[in-house]
């Protein structure tokens, strides 16, 4: 597989987090917890479904531990983390805050063999944090009476960061291992679940439908391409486009009726799309 084609299989994964947020409102009143415990269970049920068929059931059992463990806090560390961090600070800080991830991947992925980091890089990953920025709400309201949930949310952006440059090390362990991270953190949701939640059911058809689509798609399939678009493609590019997700899931909203076109919008449009062309240019330019 070419490093270009890797990296486009990557960016599906950020068209599908598009869909996170239409899903999410579809699944309410679904407590997080449960609802990730839902999730991930159908993504795990998906990435066995095509273990099985493609004939690499075998492969689940030979994941490395390290990697197992890497996978695994990825995926739950990283939910875990998000969830608390909205229960203790306002959630347009928190979600900006953890937002950090895109930017950090790009810095970390400095650190690995074969990779520079250019000036486009870093400027583009800016650029598409401040567009974030506009679309999350700012970093006005930051409040010390927050630092809990400040500190958790830069946790869940160092973890999803940390986890996507980390799994180049990992490049010989097959995606096919992503279905055992989903199943391990959809059973560590549902101990959580039942722990500190409320269990309720799905809202009818709508609700039932919306948890599947998310299982399948933003919570599901989006890891798998994910994987293989941080181990074989161009992590650099894909850590600046990430910040086309936020925006895109904005314009899912406003074309479904839910949120308003602003001028706002407009912006991080302009900053978030430039920030890209400048990164995939410095890209460009190391080959």
């Amino acid at each position: 597989m070419t490093k270009t084609r890797a990296t486009a299989i990557g960016f599906t994964a950020i068209l599908l987090w598009a869909l996170l947020a239409l899903f999410t409102v579809g699944s309410a009143p679904v407590p997080p917890l449960q609802l990730n415990a839902m999730c991930f269970a159908v993504g795990g049920t998906l990435g066995l479904i095509w273990t099985v068929a493609t004939g690499q059931l075998k492969t689940l059992t030979r994941i490395p531990l390290p990697a197992l463990a890497l996978g695994t806090i990825g995926l739950f560390g990283y939910h875990a983390l998000y969830f608390a961090a909205l229960r203790n600070a306002p959630p347009a800080q928190a979600g900006l805050i953890a937002y950090l991830w895109p930017l950090l991947i790009v810095l970390f992925s400095g650190l690995l063999p074969g990779e520079t980091l250019r000036a486009g890089h870093l400027i583009g990953a800016l650029a598409g944090f401040f567009g974030a920025a506009l679309i999350i709400g700012g970093v006005s309201g930051l409040s010390a009476d927050h630092l809990t949930g400040y500190a958790l949310a830069l946790a869940c952006a160092l973890t999803w960061s940390g986890y996507s440059v980390l799994s180049r090390r990992f490049g010989a362990v097959p995606t096919s291992a992503v279905t055992i991270f989903c199943l391990l953190t959809a059973a560590l949701s549902a101990l959580l679940h039942l722990a500190l939640e409320d269990t309720v059911a799905p809202n009818g058809t709508i609700g039932w439908l919306s948890i599947l689509a998310l299982g399948l798609g933003p919570v599901g399939l989006a890891f798998y391409t994910w994987d293989i678009g941080v181990k074989r493609g161009d992590i650099q590019i894909l850590g600046v486009a990430s910040y086309a997700a936020p925006l895109l899931s904005t314009l899912v909203l406003v074309a479904t009726g839910i949120a308003e076109p602003t001028a706002r919008l407009a912006m991080a449009t302009l900053l978030i799309t430039g920030g890209a062309a400048l990164a995939a240019r410095a890209s460009l330019r190391k080959r």
